[in-house]
């Protein structure tokens, strides 16, 4: 696959569709599973709690996996992310409800670089508090 979007279409600012991703306690037992990751801090609301969480907290990498849909699903073709990185600012709470947590996620193209590649900047943030920053994506467009 290839990016489906031309460098020449995108201009610095060029903003990326947001998306919200729900995030429930059976989505993090599924990639605990999935990721080989059972620290009880992503299923077990007293452990978290004992060693100082409010409650039940996300996976940082899955938090980090949510992100980047947001720059694959917009240029088409997961391959075309060259270099992706962030800081881990803020956990993702998941309370134990019906409802959970979501993460809701912006991108926009910050800078034009060489080889037909553009640099993303993702703003993430749960529950209104920013959960990760100097998150960036460098993109190989069409």
């Amino acid at each position: 696959m290839t990016a489906k979007i031309s460098y020449g279409d995108v201009e610095v600012g060029t903003e990326l569709p947001a998306q919200t991703f729900p995030v429930t306690r059976a989505t993090l037992v599924q990639y605990a599973g999935a990721s080989g990751d059972f620290n009880p801090i992503h299923w077990n609301e007293k452990f978290a709690k004992e060693v100082g969480l409010p409650d039940v907290i996300a996976h940082g990498m899955f938090t980090m996996a949510e992100a980047i849909r947001v720059v694959t699903d917009w240029a088409g073709d997961p391959g075309a992310v060259v270099e992706y990185g962030v800081r881990f600012t803020k956990p993702v709470v998941v309370p134990n409800d019906d409802q959970g947590a979501t993460i809701e996620v912006s991108g926009k193209v910050a800078a034009k670089l060489d080889d037909n590649t553009v640099r993303v900047d993702l703003t993430a943030t749960s529950a209104g508090q920013k959960v990760l920053g100097m998150s960036r994506a460098v993109v190989r467009l069409a």
